[in-house]
């Protein structure tokens, strides 16, 4: 048959069956009005997807039904009712859409009951019987009047329709059913969804009977229980029974000088206790919040020492050297001395390990008279572990700043944040972030802990930070931070921190006196120069901890009482020599240059060397060079071609000579932009046969028009070119100012050269 035809959405048509529904859209209203102006019949078929608007023939169901339309209606909303009772099952074959309708091409089959068994059809129809009793018992809302209906149906296929229509709600299961042309087959259809959804049931009654004895039995025992409390109060022996007293905790609560916000806080939770069952779980939770925020040291403050003489005399004697920090120290002091309003300092120390970051930090909160809190960030990947976590998460706690301040007893402490540079992020969130506010001068007044929910003024504290490097702290984060760079320590104050802080710790660590043990500055410098290789004295430290349980063996077990650590008796005690200091060449020599570079542990000596041999214009660059120095060398070639007649270099040498460029040790990884000057210097050296100066070295950068660039780290270069032996120093002219910093034995002992271009580098560094 071609039928007009409407797409249902969520309904599911039955034949024989009555079915009222509604149609909003023109194309189903214009199908409805060719049926009524025709014989009254129509296809109606099911959508797979109700919230397509225009439905192709891929979205709907194979199996519709065809209708008569018994009459129509508008309704007040616009849309029209339409009641239509099914007459046979058909299958979709094409679906077309003409003059603003759908039309479609159907194919209905004619069942012939007289192959079906009575038997088999009256067995299905027992199973659907006994499995819709028994859904019946749990479904709410049952009808007696649809299944005494039911009773007179004696076909198994109309018997189907009829509990499929009346009984199954989902669309999936009704369109199930109407898919099936045989009707037992249809029957069974449906006696297997009734089970199914009886399965759910079951289990959810199961489920439902479980809370509700559950919570009769949490009633019973909170019903018990608070007669048992009333009944021990009556007979005051309360505290005796272990019940504690709410009073008290509002005692508590009023007996402590906190904000008014915080108070009212508080008191509020603490009457939410007064009104919940005894042992109930949400009390326990309010008590403990309540108790943490008791603990936090609401208007408590250290009072400041603000003298700076003292400040100066504690930080001198904890430290030696350290003269940027300690300055700052003492500026903010007279600074808050003569204002007594001083806010917003976050302090940045930066610097290598083992240069003292977290010790100075003690130290100026022994200055300043105030407490000190060290929280250790290295590998913290969690914001709540800032912030804290919510109150009604499982062992839910603060995060680590109101712990602070708890471990502190002040609001006021100095808390170091150590090792900032070492957060990391991952899907709990980003610490790095939660730092923000915490180390925001306009935020932190009102800082919330996600546990505490309170204000809580953070601008009292003076926050200090560590890091290794700046590179890896988040620009945002780095923007609050006033930076401080801790360099290396000098050979003069390493020196000085061992006779003055580290031997006498260690002597007193390992049970001897300074008569038992002395160490000779020659034998420290020993230890400094040949037994550690550090920019701060942790090795350094190690060493003389060694030497002292050495000698503590030999003083227990020999007769000598008095030993003195000089460069013979080191060398017996720990052997040979870890480290030997770079030293400079005896003669000059041609394409071999002392360059100086800056790592981790402190200055090297990097000494660069180049060969030129006949070829084709090659050039190779060997040493594990990164790719700055890498093009520095290309750089340089590029110069030295350029102002081939000054050097007095043969321009034709990129087409007759291979060049090799080798930095020694090769397994090292070498990088930075500080070594233009040094190859450049070698590479004209070996062009032009002119030996290099090996009582010089040289640090800086070249650009292709020979200008000389600023460098970092010329202090740490600056100590390797005097262990080396070294007489001059080549630096870039903008360097001089840093000069002024060093050591006086540094500057006495080293000339330094400010350089503007390659030209004056040339002149002095070749013969």
């Amino acid at each position: 048959m071609t039928l007009p035809t409407i797409a249902l959405r969520g309904i599911v048509v039955f034949p024989n069956i009555v079915t009222s529904f509604e149609i909003a859209r023109k194309q189903s209203v214009k199908a409805l009005k060719t049926a009524q102006d025709g014989d009254g019949r129509i296809f109606l078929v099911t959508q797979d997807d109700p919230s397509i608007l225009e439905p192709k023939a891929k979205n709907l169901q194979s199996v519709g039904v065809i209708a008569k339309i018994d009459h129509s209606f508008k309704l007040p909303d616009g849309n029209i009712q339409v009641i239509a009772e099914g007459i046979a099952r058909a299958e979709l074959r094409t679906l077309e859409e003409g003059d603003g309708e759908l039309v479609s091409t159907v194919y209905v089959r004619e069942i012939q009951y007289e192959e079906i068994g009575i038997t088999e059809q009256l067995e299905a129809m027992k199973d659907a019987w006994a499995a819709l009793t028994e859904y019946l018992k749990y479904a709410p809302n049952r009808s007696k009047e649809i299944t005494d209906s039911a009773r007179s149906i004696t076909d198994a296929g109309m018997l189907a329709d009829f509990f499929a229509s009346s009984f199954l709600i989902k669309t999936e299961d009704r369109q199930a059913v109407l898919d099936v042309y045989d009707p037992i087959e249809r029957l069974n259809k449906f006696t297997s969804i009734i089970k199914a959804e009886l399965e759910y049931m079951y289990i959810d009654s199961e489920i439902q009977n479980k809370v509700r004895s559950t919570l009769q039995k949490n009633q019973r025992d909170a019903y018990l229980r608070e007669q048992l409390r009333v009944i021990s109060s009556e007979l005051g022996n309360s505290d005796e029974e272990g019940y504690s007293d709410d009073e008290e905790l509002v005692e508590a609560i009023k007996s402590r000088n906190l904000p008014l916000e915080v108070r009212a806080k508080l008191m509020k939770e603490a009457s939410k206790i007064a009104k919940m069952p005894f042992g109930s779980q949400e009390a326990t939770v309010i008590r403990n919040y309540i108790d943490v925020c008791l603990e936090l040291p609401w208007n408590k403050y250290s009072k400041d020492r603000l003298d700076v003489e003292r400040a100066r005399k504690i930080l001198e004697s904890d430290h030696d050297g350290l003269k940027k920090v300690k300055e700052r120290i003492l500026e903010y002091i007279a600074v808050k001395k003569q204002t007594k309003e001083l806010e917003g300092q976050i302090l940045c120390f930066v610097g290598p390990p083992g240069v003292g970051k977290t010790s100075i930090a003690r130290s100026i909160a022994r200055a300043l008279n105030r407490k000190y809190v060290r929280i250790a960030l290295g590998g913290v990947r969690d914001e709540a572990d800032i912030r804290g976590h919510r109150k009604t998460y499982v062992a839910s706690m603060p995060g680590r700043i109101v712990n602070g301040l708890k471990l502190a007893g002040t609001m006021n402490p100095v808390m170091l944040l150590d090792e900032i540079d070492k957060l990391a992020v991952d899907a709990h969130g980003d610490p790095s972030s939660a730092l923000l506010e915490v180390l925001d001068s306009e935020q932190n007044k009102t800082f919330r802990d996600h546990f505490i929910e309170l204000p809580i003024d953070l601008s009292k504290c003076l926050f200090i930070t560590t890091a290794n490097s700046v590179e890896t702290i988040p620009d945002a984060l780095l923007d609050r931070l006033e930076i401080i760079q801790m360099d290396s320590y000098s050979e003069e104050e390493k020196l000085s921190i061992a006779k003055n802080h580290l031997i006498p710790k260690q002597l007193k660590k390992h049970g001897l006196t300074k008569k038992a043990l002395r160490f000779t500055d020659g034998g420290i410098k020993l230890l400094i120069n040949s037994y550690t290789k550090e920019a701060g004295v942790r090795s350094l430290e190690r060493e003389i901890a060694n030497i002292c349980r050495k000698v503590t063996m030999l003083y227990i077990s020999g007769n000598d009482k008095t030993f003195t650590a000089d460069e013979a008796l080191i060398k017996s005690l720990l052997g040979a020599e870890h480290f030997t200091p770079d030293r400079i060449y005896s003669e000059n020599e041609v394409g071999v240059v002392n360059g100086l570079a800056w790592t981790s542990l402190g200055g090297e000596m990097l000494r660069i060397e180049a060969l030129s041999m006949p070829g084709s214009g090659k050039l190779e660059l060997t040493g594990n060079l990164g790719d700055v120095m890498k093009e520095s060398a290309k750089a340089a070639i590029s110069y030295i071609r350029a102002n081939s007649e000054y050097l007095g270099v043969d321009a034709s040498f990129t087409e007759k000579r291979d060049i090799h460029v080798h930095v020694p040790e090769g397994a090292v990884p070498k990088d930075g932009p500080s070594a233009g000057i040094s190859i450049c210097t070698a590479l004209v050296s070996v062009l032009s046969r002119r030996a290099v100066k090996q009582s010089i070295a040289m640090t800086g950068e070249l650009t292709l028009t020979g200008r000389v660039l600023k460098i970092g780290g010329l202090k740490e270069k600056s100590m390797a070119a005097y262990k080396a032996g070294v007489s001059t120093v080549i630096i870039p002219a903008e360097n001089l100012p840093d000069v002024e910093e060093f050591d006086s034995e540094i500057k006495a002992a080293l000339n330094f050269v400010p350089v503007k271009s390659f030209s004056e580098v040339a002149s002095l560094a070749l013969e």
